[in-house]
């Protein structure tokens, strides 16, 4: 059975900060594109999802370690009571979020079209169940990849860069 909520009961969401002044390191710095840069400041290091705020609406992004978002990305806390991270993160990816656009040059979206967003979930037993599933597949797809670019890596060794 799904429960209806609104975003809003589900996320608490927190504003990027400017990248600029921030020194070099290993911790991803994202924002609408993806990794922007690295640094050795985090805004947090708890699992979140990454909404758009300015730029491309399709890239909602999901991290599970120490990150910055610019302020063109904002960054959340889930309410692990009802939610299971990773599951909303993919909900969320499903939705088309073109309709609920505030920019008129650029896309945008604020605080509110996020937070007024209708979810539907299962029981947070019931997320996690499916959740399992879904990392197996993940853990498949990216054995994959990783077979796919050895292979290309391979190809264009032996195949392409040697003179016969």
């Amino acid at each position: 059975m799904l429960r209806k909520f609104e975003l809003r009961e589900l996320i608490k969401i927190k504003n990027g900060k400017d990248y600029k002044e921030v020194v070099g390191g290993s911790i991803p710095v994202y924002g609408t594109g993806g990794i922007i840069k690295y640094t050795d400041s985090y805004l947090s290091d708890k699992e979140s999802i990454l909404l758009p705020r300015i730029g491309s609406l399709k890239n909602i992004l999901y991290v599970n370690h120490k990150f910055w978002t610019a302020n063109t990305m904002y960054w959340t806390e889930v309410n692990k009571e009802f939610a299971n991270v990773k599951y909303l993160y993919y909900y969320l990816k499903l939705l088309n979020l073109s309709p609920r656009n505030t920019g008129s040059t650029l896309p945008k979206m604020t605080f509110d079209t996020y937070y007024d967003l209708e979810v539907w979930l299962p029981s947070i037993d019931e997320q996690e169940k499916r959740i399992k599933i879904i990392n197996q597949i993940d853990l498949k797809i990216q054995k994959n990849n990783k077979i796919n670019d050895n292979l290309f890596i391979d190809f264009l060794i032996n195949r392409c860069l040697t003179v016969h």
